[in-house]
């Protein structure tokens, strides 16, 4: 299987794109990492492959320049690496460019941040104190349609969002209203405002409020404001097709059958519809890393909505920072200061890991997909990962692994 990437362009001050090479492994490798030694970076993604994932691909932007690497497989049963700037599915990190969006609107005077929701979308019959802000901060209180943690850790199930249940329904189409529908019909978690609860239901909202105050879909909105200025080609949308565009890395799912039997299977194919805007994106490390330099050096919102974007809720503050508008804020460390974040997962196969810092000039992006092997989520994982960041920003720590949860 052999990789394509696009030829050399500009991204209005990000980092220029660069044409392909062909490595010795038979991968594409960018012009801009030719002769470029980072053994450090190779061997922190190779330990997340020694943890017990599948591949990684990653790619990082600092003052040495542009690097991207990939370690593991790109298939059970083959020795190919995974592509350089390979397709996948980011999962949550779909949130900061549907939060962008939004502010963009808000910019435009199409939304009212701190308005009532519910003045743009009667149907719902939404409590009048839920605002687009809340939406996207995850302080309406929505039941979140994906399943909820309970006080005692444990998953509340929403739609099939794990196990043999999602295995058996991941080619299911939904609606966005059904999803909503369906996490109101839950009832409120709690009073608008009150609290703090990250809900998918919210950023599935925003997506109808998107298209309700444009009269475009979220996609062609999306390639109008975001992917067409950036020239993000490899970025895109699904709905509810299950295909991922070639080159990618399979991703596989472990769960147990009804008769309690341990099975493995290939979810490179599955309809991503069952997250809407809350996850269904799919795009490239070098997208990926073109959008967060670009948003965080201010070239998407005016400077009051990027601080605004950047105000985190104290009362979601936790091991991975605070939750802004779409993005999480967290030090650190003195040895690195603050990064931007928004790592994502579906529910089988791909985690995506996304930072930057705030003034756009160094990026991380990667994917790491799932084997058959069963990775130490708890301790492994974190280590391998931070060890990670550690490289590319300096120090500190990111915390748990919160891609590996099923709401997310």
């Amino acid at each position: 299987m052999s990789e394509s990437l696009p030829t050399a362009k500009n991204t209005g001050g990000g980092t220029p794109k660069a044409a392909p090479l062909t490595g010795a492994g038979g991968e594409d490798v960018p012009k801009a990492t030719a002769g470029q030694d980072r053994p450090e970076l190779q061997q922190a993604i190779q330990a997340i492959v020694d943890a017990g994932f599948l591949g990684v691909q990653a790619r990082v932007n600092d003052e040495q320049g542009e690097w991207a690497g990939s370690a593991g497989r790109r298939k059970l049963g083959q020795n190919a690496k995974p592509p350089a700037n390979g397709r996948f599915r980011i999962g949550s990190s779909t949130k900061p460019f549907v939060a962008t969006l939004v502010l963009q609107l808000v910019a435009r005077g199409k939304i009212e941040l701190d308005g009532p929701v519910a003045d743009y979308l009667p149907a719902f019959e939404l409590d009048r104190g839920i605002t687009a802000r809340m939406l996207l901060q995850h302080t309406s209180g929505l039941y979140s349609y994906t399943g909820e943690f309970r006080v005692d850790g444990s998953v509340e199930p929403g739609i099939p969002a794990g196990g043999a249940d999602w295995a058996d329904a991941r080619f299911t189409t939904y609606r966005p209203e059904e999803l909503v529908r369906f996490g109101l019909s839950k009832g409120p978690r709690f009073e608008p405002g009150e609290r703090w609860s990250y809900s998918n239901t919210g950023y599935t909202l925003a997506q109808l409020l998107i298209e309700e105050v444009t009269g475009h879909s979220l996609a062609e909105e999306m390639k109008l404001r975001i992917l067409g200025p950036l020239k993000l080609r490899d970025t895109v949308l699904p709905g509810s097709s299950p295909e991922l565009p070639r080159p990618y890395s399979h991703g596989y799912f472990r769960y147990q059958d009804a008769a309690g039997k341990g099975k493995v299977i290939d979810v490179t194919r599955q309809n991503p519809s069952m997250t809407a805007a809350a996850g269904d994106m799919i795009s490239t490390t070098e997208d990926l890393a073109t959008f967060f330099s670009a948003l965080n050096r201010g070239e998407l919102l005016p400077a009051e909505l990027l601080t605004e974007m950047r105000r985190t809720d104290p009362r979601s503050a936790g091991p991975f920072g605070g939750y802004g508008l779409g993005t999480y804020v967290q030090d650190l460390g003195p040895d690195c200061g603050t990064v931007l974040h928004h790592n994502g997962s579906t529910a089988g196969g791909y985690v995506s890991v996304l930072y930057g810092t705030p003034d756009g000039r160094t990026t991380l992006a990667a994917s790491i997909t799932y084997g058959d092997a069963a990775p130490d989520l708890a301790e492994a994982f974190p280590k391998a990962r931070d060890n990670l960041l550690t490289k590319v920003f300096g120090g500190g720590q990111a915390g748990p692994a919160d891609e590996a949860k099923p709401t997310r």
